[in-house]
C-alpha cells in the first residue's frame, strides 16, 4: 500500500449535474474527499467546495476519496432528513462500474461476505465471519484482454465494500492502492470505480429522479 499524499484535482472545481431548492447533484472526481479528514491538508473536499457556493448545502452520504461518480446532497434540514433515512433504509438504488483485474468467468452472481474493521491496519477491512453482512450483486459488461468491466450493485453500504468483495472473489479493481498489490497498482493511474447510477426518491416532490454519470473506463 503506498502512502497516502492528497491532491485532489482542481478541474473542474465543481461538475454540477441538477440542482434545485432542496438537493444538488454532483459528478464527484476520483481524488477528492467527500468531506474533510482530520489532517489540515484534507479541507478540500467535495462539501466544502459546495458551501463557499451554497452555504446551506449539508453531505447526506459518502464516495470514497479513490472513488468518482454522482453525489447528492440536500440543501435544507428537512431534505437531509428525508434523503438520509431514504439511504438508511435502502429506498435508494445505486449501481457502480468497476474495471477489474483478470477476465472474470461469470455472466453474473452475488457475493455474500461479512466484513469488519482490520484494526491492525486501519482504514483497511477485512472479510471475516464476525463482522457486518454485506452483499454484492455483479454484472459483467464487457471482457476484456487481461480485465472485465462489471456492473457492481451493493445492497449494503460497508466500508471499502466493492474493493473487498471484488478483491475477495479474485479479481480486485484495477488501480487500488488499498487492496491491490503492485501490477494491480501499476495498471491504473486511478481506482477503476465509479458511481455510475442513484435513483432517489424526491424529498419535497415525492417523484422518482435518477441521475446518471458515465463510467470513465
Amino acid at each position: 500500500m503506498k502512502i497516502f499524499t492528497y491532491q485532489p484535482p482542481t478541474i473542474p472545481w465543481l461538475d454540477i449535474r441538477y440542482q434545485d431548492r432542496d438537493i444538488i447533484v454532483i459528478n464527484k472526481p476520483a481524488g477528492l474527499l467527500s468531506n474533510p479528514g482530520r489532517a489540515e491538508n484534507t479541507f478540500d473536499c467535495a462539501i466544502n467546495r459546495l458551501l463557499q457556493r451554497y452555504p446551506e448545502a449539508i453531505l447526506v452520504h459518502r464516495l470514497d476519496c479513490a472513488t468518482s461518480g454522482i453525489m447528492v446532497f440536500a440543501l435544507n434540514k428537512k431534505a437531509e432528513s428525508n434523503i438520509k433515512t431514504q439511504f438508511q433504509n435502502r429506498m435508494t438504488e445505486k449501481y457502480y462500474v468497476a474495471l477489474v483485474q483478470g477476465v472474470m468467468s461469470q455472466d453474473n452472481g452475488k457475493i455474500e461476505l461479512a466484513m469488519k474493521a482490520d484494526k491492525t491496519q486501519p482504514p483497511l477491512q477485512m472479510i471475516a465471519e464476525d463482522g457486518k453482512s454485506a452483499t454484492t450483486y455483479f454484472e459483467v459488461l464487457e471482457r476484456r484482454e487481461n480485465a472485465t468491466l462489471v456492473k457492481l450493485k451493493p445492497i449494503t453500504g460497508r466500508t471499502h465494500q466493492l474493493r473487498l468483495h471484488m478483491k475477495a472473489f479474485g479479481h480486485t479493481i484495477l488501480g487500488d492502492d488499498f487492496y491491490g498489490d503492485e501490477n494491480n497498482i501499476a495498471a491504473s493511474p486511478r481506482l477503476c470505480l465509479h458511481a455510475e447510477h442513484l435513483q432517489i426518491t424526491h424529498p419535497y416532490r415525492q417523484q422518482e429522479m435518477n441521475f446518471y454519470s458515465k463510467h470513465p473506463f
